[in-house]
């Protein structure tokens, strides 16, 4: 294998090919690479943005939680689920714009969980911007005790702020800009 892909948890490893297969760039090992090395970069900015946010890793997110939580999927994309208010979650999706098979941001302000949320497990959701997405590699949830709109906001944020990061990685390590 690759200098990059080798770093990749071997879990991720198939799901980065499977990347490059939809994402528009050539075929072959070099781009195998450059998607595992966008992807150790998203991983290190996503660890980054969690903690500088007082945000915790944890290994699953009850459907019924109260709380909301951020996840990073195997494939770079990521999902805010914001706190359960009335039943219902503000949810968004937002891929990051590298592949070309799933849709680059979808939100929905009802969204409900179909299932907890797990590592190395997909997202599904009864009502949502997707039905299910990629397994997920990392949760992260608020390490405090915020009322629903401050949580909503921190998580909001967050998201941009990552998602600004992730499309920087895909100009400079994937599109070479």
């Amino acid at each position: 294998m690759g200098e990059y892909l080798d770093q990749v948890p071997e879990q991720i490893k198939e799901h980065i090919r499977q990347i490059t297969s939809t994402s528009g760039l050539e075929p072959g090992e070099a781009s195998v690479e450059l998607i595992a090395q966008a992807w150790i970069e998203k991983k290190s900015l996503f660890e980054t943005r969690v903690a500088e946010n007082q945000l915790e890793a944890v290994d699953a997110f009850g459907a019924d939680e109260e709380r909301g939580a951020l996840a990073m999927t195997y494939s770079g994309s990521l999902l805010t689920i914001g706190p359960r208010v009335d039943g219902v979650r503000h949810v968004e999706y937002s891929s990051i714009g590298l592949r070309d098979d799933v849709p680059e941001s979808a939100t929905h302000d009802r969204g409900v969980l179909a299932d907890e949320l797990a590592v190395d497990s997909i997202a599904e959701f009864s009502a949502g911007p997707i039905k299910k997405s990629s397994p997920i590699f990392m949760i992260a949830v608020a390490s405090e005790q915020l009322d629903a709109e401050e949580e909503e906001d921190l998580l909001i944020n967050v998201t941009q702020v990552l998602a600004e990061d992730f499309v920087e990685v895909n100009k400079t390590i994937i599109r070479g800009e």
